[in-house]
This record gives structure tokens, sequence and C-alpha cells, in this order.
């Protein structure tokens, strides 16, 4: 529902989701809280739903999380959140360690840790069905916008 713009039932869905645990619903609740989309903008349950979702194995909320605490000054656990992140497979994390390495934050034997384990995590997602289901949206995609 998010997607058609109805940001307030999308919420509403997401509460009563996140409730029973799903962390892919606290994720869109992170995000709702963060930009205000359905709801008052509140970065304190943002930063919630971003913890259960991260909790909960979602990589791009480990991402945010690092983001966050990096702006706050806490380096340290900005880089943690990232290296779970990338470990997850998360290239968005991996990213923010590739320039804390070349800023000398990381250190260099933590960064090829970070970098095989997310290799390997994003391998294990490859399937020749993936790859068949994937060539067939991006074919439909095209033949749509002709």
């Amino acid at each position: 529902r998010r997607n058609e713009g109805d940001h307030v039932s999308a919420t509403e869905y997401w509460k009563k989701a996140a409730e029973l645990g799903d962390s892919v619903a606290h994720y869109q609740l992170h995000i709702s809280y963060q930009d205000g989309e359905g709801v008052e903008k509140d970065m304190k349950k943002a930063i919630y739903h971003a913890e259960q979702a991260a909790i909960g194995g979602n990589p791009e909320a480990r991402y945010n999380l690092g983001y966050e605490e990096s702006g706050n000054h806490r380096i340290e656990r900005a880089v943690k959140h990232w290296v779970i992140g990338a470990t997850l497979g998360c290239d968005d994390s991996l990213d923010s360690l590739r320039k804390s390495y070349t800023l000398g934050i990381v250190q260099k034997e933590d960064f090829a840790a970070a970098l095989r384990a997310h290799k390997a995590a994003v391998d294990a997602t490859k399937s020749p069905q993936r790859e068949e289901a994937e060539a067939k949206w991006y074919d439909d995609l095209v033949e749509e916008r002709n």
C-alpha cells in the first residue's frame, strides 16, 4: 500500500505485523517514522524499529543504525553495525566500511574479513532460478516500457 501512496493504511498493517515480530515490518516502520510518512516523524520510534529490524536480521537496518551512530560521532558502534550488515550481504554497509578503511578508521584485516563475509552472503543467494527470474523480470520491464 505504501507504493500506492496510502502510507497511513500501510503503517497500520506494519504495526500489526511488527507486534508479531516481523522484522520487515519493523524496518518499514523505521522508515515511516524517520520520514514522517503515515505517522508523525519520531526519531526515537524510528531508531527503536530499526533496532528491532536489525535484531531480526535485516541488513539495511544495520546499515541505517551505523549511519545514525556515525552521525552521532560514535564511529566504533557504526563500524560494528556495518560489519554485521556487510556480513549479511548489505552493499551499503560494505561501501561504508570501504570508506572507513580508506580513512584509516577500519583496519585492513577487519575490512578484508568483512569483504569475504559479504561475498559469501551474496554468493549464497545466487541460484539458476533466481537468475532466470531476474532475467524474466528485466525482460518484462523492458517490454512494458516499449
